[in-house]
């Protein structure tokens, strides 16, 4: 039986995250029989001509979304983002060298202790001791006297913060960004960045690929003899299948490439974030019930994180939203609270219905 709409409920997890309905009807097909060829997309081999049309589609679409020229190299790899904190330094950083990085949160900690395995890493910034609540502005990025490159995560999930502008590097310091949870969220001047990684799940596909767009001459730093599935360079070289690539997540990540430029491109996609976005903060401000971690200033139109008075109230919230049709609000286990994740594909309506629920929870509980 065909699935309809009202099959599903509202879907916050903030990863794997919501995908597009017009995607995942096309999914449903394509597992069956791709293009008429009688096989479902997972059944075809990563040689074969229909999976060398959905990657150069994915390429191209991909290079569409984000207007992204010729002097970069668009990859899918994996291991996710997780691979990538000991990747970067392996192919970027020189030996002895030092590498720049703003801590702004759990993920954050997690790539610069990576680092150590092949250099120095200097804390650019460093938001513990204020609990992650905001990041940093540019006059408070305090950068090492000659980085080999300069590294920032772009959205917070866990404390629901966000970069709402791009940081600049001294002279000739590569940008590197992690941008797993706001990708395409919004428009991207890709000349800002030295490298782009981004893990698929949650803005762009199911879990199982990464998404790395490097420019052409990092591919050539090369410090330190590596094994080939830990290379850029031939990650590049091979057009992303120096072995056999995880071909259906690939494959969904075109679609949403193609979804993306349906809606009409990243502007229209950040028009219609902030507007979601702002339908719950207006809500939670004008609340004395509910609580915010995040500064102001720094919040995440992804990660919307928020608290009742007290933990016992927090699990009655979840408990009772997830009656009413709302699943995955729960915030990280090392946060507790809440957390709405709105991802490009989630809908409008669905941000009025949490609203709705919080004040109505709010007139029974507060």
């Amino acid at each position: 039986m065909t699935a309809t709409a009202t099959d599903r409920i509202l879907n916050f997890s903030a990863g794997p995250g919501v995908l597009p309905e017009d995607v995942l009807r096309q999914v449903q097909s394509d597992i069956w029989n791709i293009d008429g060829s009688g096989m479902g997309i997972m059944e075809h081999s990563h040689r074969a001509k229909v999976y060398d049309k959905v990657l150069a589609e994915a390429f191209a679409d991909c290079r569409a979304v984000g207007n992204i020229g010729d002097d970069y190299e668009v990859l899918f790899m994996t291991g996710g983002a997780t691979a990538q904190n000991h990747l970067i330094p392996a192919n970027l950083l020189p030996e002895g060298g030092t590498a720049d990085y703003a801590v702004t949160g759990y993920w954050a900690k997690k790539t610069i202790a990576e680092c150590k395995l092949y250099g120095t890493p200097h804390a650019a910034f460093d938001g513990e001791s204020t609990n992650f609540e905001f990041v940093p502005s540019q006059d408070e990025l305090k950068f090492s006297a000659n980085p080999a490159y300069f590294h920032y995560t772009s959205n917070n999930t866990i404390r629901g913060t966000q970069y709402h502008y791009v940081p600049e590097t001294p002279a000739g310091v590569p940008l590197v960004c992690d941008m797993c949870s706001d990708i395409f969220s919004r428009p991207l001047d890709i000349s800002k960045f030295g490298l782009i990684y981004a893990g698929a799940q949650k803005n762009l596909g199911p879990a199982g690929t990464t998404l790395v767009i490097i420019r052409k001459d990092l591919l050539e730093r090369s410090p330190r003899p590596l094994p080939g599935m830990m290379s850029y360079k031939v990650f590049a070289a091979k057009e992303s299948r120096p072995n056999t690539p995880p071909v259906f997540p690939i494959y969904v990540v075109g679609l949403v490439f193609k979804w993306i430029l349906k809606q009409g491109g990243l502007g229209v996609i950040e028009q219609q974030n902030a507007a979601k976005a702002k339908v719950i903060y207006d809500a939670l401000d004008a609340s004395d019930f509910y609580t915010t971690p995040a500064r102001t200033d720094s919040r995440s139109l992804m990660n919307l994180v928020f608290r009742t008075p007290s933990p016992e109230t927090d699990k009655k919230f979840l408990a009772e939203a997830f009656e009413a049709g709302m699943d995955n609000l729960k915030g990280h286990r090392s946060t507790g609270g809440m957390r709405a994740s709105i991802y490009n594909a989630f809908p409008a309506e669905g941000c009025e219905t949490l609203v709705q629920f919080m004040r109505e929870f709010e007139r029974r509980h507060g």
